[in-house]
């Protein structure tokens, strides 16, 4: 992964590969912290993650499903999902995107 301390999303949106590969890119890590743009097409099919997650709303809009709740999301729009817990992107625009941030324990924090 090309280490730097400042990413662009158009920069990153350009090096997703297209259909059917994977949609999700690493851009950035440090420590326990992992940045990446994901940009599902047609369905969202992640699971669970063993960390905590958060994700800020780049493009698009649709509804996010988390825990058996769903609300609606647009551009700018920060959602966070804890560890362990079932969450995905639903009707979701055609030019979705969002930035994904992964950090702390396997588990996800205490507190």
């Amino acid at each position: 992964m090309d280490q730097d301390w400042l990413i662009t999303a158009a920069q990153t949106a350009a090096l997703i590969p297209g259909l059917p590969a994977e949609q999700f890119i690493d851009r950035m890590q440090h420590g326990t912290m992992k940045t990446g743009l994901y940009a599902p097409r047609g369905t969202d099919p992640q699971g669970p993650h063993k960390r905590d997650e958060l994700y800020v709303v780049w493009r698009g809009n649709g509804v996010f499903f988390r825990d058996g709740e769903r609300k609606p999301f647009g551009p700018g729009d920060v959602i966070f999902v804890p560890a362990h817990m079932e969450h995905r992107f639903e009707e979701f625009s055609d030019d979705f995107a969002t930035w994904v941030i992964f950090w702390g324990p396997e588990g996800g924090e205490t507190n």
